[in-house]
């Protein structure tokens, strides 16, 4: 009957009584016990019928799993759709997503602002500071009044941009702001859009207020579901194509 020992892996000397051709040799590596199981069988005249079970230990490294664009995508929606764009997010939950952001990066397209898939409505879902897009009416004072519903960014050919945000104001009003914008490309990432005064709508009331504003954003990827940009402050924005499915 085949008999089976269980051997802790030891220096060469322990195998002494095996013949050279069935020691087993391992190379130099330094092991700790673990659960792995190295079976050595053998039918030469000095074990013959017999199964050296060997416990062994290796240190594996862990290895980060590569990680492609479209489960990166996906991850960072996981991440921030429900979050009121960033509002609800603790600072380990930003980080997390500037971090996937930061990789998701690696694969944008070159030139951009030249890629046609800027143009269409995209909403944007996310801001590392919630209160940059919306201005005031995202402010915590203003969360207390105004709810927002959506925050919309259009890009139209050749270079309009038009950022509306709809709130409901004390839960029964409802309301909105827009912006209109003339997009400029200063580079093959970053462009500048120059806004008119705002137009408020609450209500039956309409009227316009303020001055004119810019903002400079870097795109930093772009496919057909998703864009991230960098404001010129290191603001991270997502924005998702309206109609796209998470």
């Amino acid at each position: 009957m085949a008999t089976a020992s269980s051997l802790a892996l030891l220096p060469s000397t322990t195998f002494r009584g095996l013949p050279e051709p069935f020691r087993p040799k391992f190379l130099g590596f330094r092991l700790k016990p673990t659960n792995l199981i190295l079976s050595v069988s053998s039918h030469s005249r000095f074990c013959k019928g017999k199964t050296l079970r060997v416990s062994a230990s290796v240190s594996v490294p862990n290895l980060e799993v590569q990680t492609g664009p479209g489960d990166l995508v996906d991850s960072i929606l996981s991440k921030v759709i429900q979050s009121d764009r960033g509002v609800l997010l603790k600072k380990e939950e930003h980080e997390k997503v500037a971090e996937l952001a930061q990789e998701l990066q690696k694969y944008c397209v070159n030139e951009p602002v030249k890629c046609p898939l800027i143009f269409g409505d995209w909403d944007v879902v996310y801001c590392s500071v919630p209160t940059s897009p919306g201005g005031g009416y995202r402010s915590a004072l203003g969360r207390l009044v105004l709810t927002t519903k959506e925050m919309i960014q259009g890009i139209e050919a050749p270079d309009i941009v038009k950022n509306k945000v709809i709130f409901s104001a004390f839960g029964f009003l409802d309301g909105g702001v827009s912006l209109k914008g003339k997009l400029t490309a200063l580079d093959d990432e970053w462009v500048q859009v120059i806004f008119e005064p705002p137009e408020l709508k609450v209500g039956g009331l309409e009227f316009r207020y303020g001055g004119v504003s810019e903002v400079k954003l870097r795109i930093t990827y772009i496919d057909d579901k998703i864009r991230l940009g960098k404001g010129s402050k290191g603001s991270l924005f997502v924005f998702q194509r309206r109609n796209s499915s998470v």
